[in-house]
C-alpha cells in the first residue's frame, strides 16, 4: 500500500500502521517491521516513518526500545481510547463499539464573540464560521459540539461554508479547506449540569452532569484555528485513557 498525496505524509503512514495494529495484522507485542523496511513498503522516507512512529509512542500504541525495534504495546488493545482519539469523535465512538453518525444542526457566519475572539486572538467582531453537530452511538445522541473557526483562515468563507461537511473529522476539514494542520490542543474538562438545549438534543430524561469539554487547537506556528465546546455523555461512553511518558 502506497500512501496518496493530499494529506500530510506522515499523517497517512501514522494512519495505516494505526489501523494494522488494531486490526491486528501486527500482533500485540509483535516487533513492526524496520523504519526503513516500512519506509521501501510505503513509498516514504525513513525519517517520515520514524516521525509517524514516534506520534504512535506517544499515544502508547506502540514501545520503543533502544537497540532493538519498535514493539506494539500488548495491553494497548483493550484500551479504546486516547487523548488524541478525544477531538475525533466518530473515531472515538468506534473505537468504543458503537455505530457512529454525524448529524450538522447549524452552521453560520457572524462575529465572534468576546471569548471567542480572546480565544481565537482575532479582533472582537471580526467573522467566525460557525458549525453545530450531534454525534450518535448505535443511534443515540451522545455528543454536541459547538466548533467556531476564524473565518480569515479561509479564502472564500461563504463558500467555504456551503461545502463543509459534517461528518468530515476537523482535523481533515481544517487541512482541506485551508491547508491548516492542527498541532495540539489544549483541553478543559469539567462536569457540567446540562442547559435546556443539551437535554433536548441529546435527548436526556435526566439532568444528570456531562462532561464538558472545552478545547483551543493550534497550528504549528502556535496559532490558535479553532475553539470547540463539546458536551459528552459518558454514561453512554464511559471512558478509559492510556497516559504515557515519551
Amino acid at each position: 500500500m502506497l500512501v496518496e498525496r493530499p494529506q500530510p505524509i506522515a499523517r497517512q503512514v501514522t494512519k495505516i500502521i494505526s489501523e494494522r495494529i488494531r486490526g491486528q495484522d501486527y500482533s500485540p507485542g509483535e516487533r513492526l517491521p524496520s523504519e526503513s523496511d516500512l519506509a521501501e513498503e510505503l513509498g516514504v522516507s525513513r525519517a517520515t516513518v520514524r516521525s509517524a512512529l514516534g506520534k504512535l509512542a506517544a499515544e502508547g500504541l506502540v514501545l520503543r526500545k533502544q537497540g532493538d525495534g519498535t514493539y506494539v504495546n500488548q495491553h494497548i488493545i483493550d484500551v479504546p481510547t486516547r487523548m488524541g482519539a478525544m477531538w475525533d469523535f466518530v473515531r472515538l465512538i468506534e473505537n468504543i463499539g458503537y455505530a457512529a453518525a454525524t448529524q450538522m444542526l447549524e452552521s453560520d457566519i457572524r462575529p465572534a464573540t468576546a471569548q471567542e475572539s480572546a480565544l481565537l486572538r482575532i479582533t472582537t467582531g471580526s467573522n467566525v464560521i460557525t458549525l453545530k453537530r450531534r454525534f450518535s452511538a448505535d443511534g443515540k445522541p451522545v455528543i454536541l459540539v459547538n466548533d467556531s473557526f476564524p473565518a480569515s483562515l479561509f479564502d472564500d468563507p461563504t463558500k467555504a461554508l456551503e461545502q463543509i461537511e459534517g461528518e468530515l473529522p476537523l482535523r481533515e476539514l481544517l487541512w482541506q479547506k485551508c491547508r491548516q494542520a492542527i498541532a495540539y490542543a489544549i483541553i478543559n474538562i469539567k462536569a457540567v449540569l446540562p442547559g435546556e438545549d443539551a437535554i433536548q438534543l441529546l435527548e436526556r430524561d435526566d439532568s444528570a452532569p456531562l462532561l464538558k469539554l472545552e478545547q483551543v487547537f493550534y497550528n504549528n506556528d502556535n496559532l490558535p484555528i479553532l475553539y470547540s465546546v463539546s458536551c459528552y455523555d459518558d454514561k453512554t461512553l464511559g471512558l478509559r485513557l492510556v497516559q504515557t511518558w515519551v
